[in-house]
């Protein structure tokens, strides 16, 4: 009896093996050889990036979110809170940025809890990391991850492979290259603050000029040693234009070419009915 419960459990239990399951990329390899053509990612844009200076680290980000060739939000919060001394820019998809960054600050809150002690940088760093490590760049998420805790100010780049960066400036998204430019001309060792502040802001609006993909306005973040000042927004680069001309037409501007009389509903009458049975 002990040999046929044993086989009836091992036919019941599932082994899951741990990792990403690439069950769907083999379905989905299948079914192009069938023909069949699956929609495309859609192109996103950021500008996101931060500095370190003399006494913590600043922050900076765009607010315009796209979809392809469509602005979908004009005032987009880029930059999310992680722990009190520890904040993130997010680059990427919207949804994936937004869920990543509070699930780990979820966890750096737990860990607080259980250490009492406030969380570090690195320890925000490594539960990024090997989150999107183990989903193999299927996380759309490029972060900029900067704060201040017990060894002083830190800055990071987390890439959407769990690959990271850590450098005095760091730039991230699609118009990267034009606020790294910004920075390799003026960054310089022991910045103050209002210099710091105003190259990150610079920094950004290259991105926003230069960059189809960015737009909007200009967020910053400072943090300093138990102190966060937030500036949302710090600058309005692209400001609505107004209206040169009236555009609205008087009544029969259009002129009618077929009319259509509608009947209304109770007007109608039942000739037939029948009734099915289930």
């Amino acid at each position: 009896s002990n040999f046929i419960i044993k086989q009836w459990y091992q036919r019941r239990v599932v082994i899951t093996a741990g990792g990403f399951s690439f069950d769907n990329c083999r379905r989905n390899a299948f079914m192009e050889k069938q023909g069949i053509t699956f929609p495309t990612a859609r192109k996103t844009g950021t500008t996101i990036c931060g500095v370190i200076y003399k006494d913590g680290v600043v922050l900076g980000a765009d607010t315009r979110a796209t979809g392809g060739s469509i602005v979908c939000d004009l005032n987009c919060e880029k930059i999310h809170y992680i722990a009190d001394n520890i904040y993130c820019c997010g680059a990427g998809t919207a949804a994936d940025t937004e869920f990543t960054t509070r699930m780990v600050s979820s966890k750096m809150e737990l860990l607080k809890l259980r250490t009492g002690r406030e969380g570090r940088v690195i320890s925000a760093l490594r539960m990024l990391k090997q989150y999107l490590f183990r989903y193999q760049g299927y996380i759309s998420a490029a972060l900029v991850l900067g704060g201040v805790d017990v060894t002083g100010p830190a800055l990071y780049t987390v890439y959407p492979h769990g690959s990271t960066d850590k450098l005095p400036y760091v730039t991230m998204g699609s118009g990267s290259l034009a606020a790294m430019s910004v920075f390799e001309d003026r960054y310089k060792l022991n910045m103050e603050e209002e210099e710091a502040k105003a190259l990150v802001c610079d920094a950004i609006k290259a991105g926003i000029i230069n960059d189809l993909g960015s737009g909007s306005n200009v967020d910053i973040t400072v943090i300093r040693k138990g102190e966060v000042e937030v500036f949302r927004p710090y600058q309005v680069v692209c400001q609505k234009s107004q209206r040169q001309g009236d555009y609205t037409f008087p009544r029969g501007t259009t002129v009618v070419t077929n009319t259509t009389e509608m009947v209304p509903f109770s007007a109608l009458q039942v000739t037939d009915e029948e009734v099915m049975e289930l």
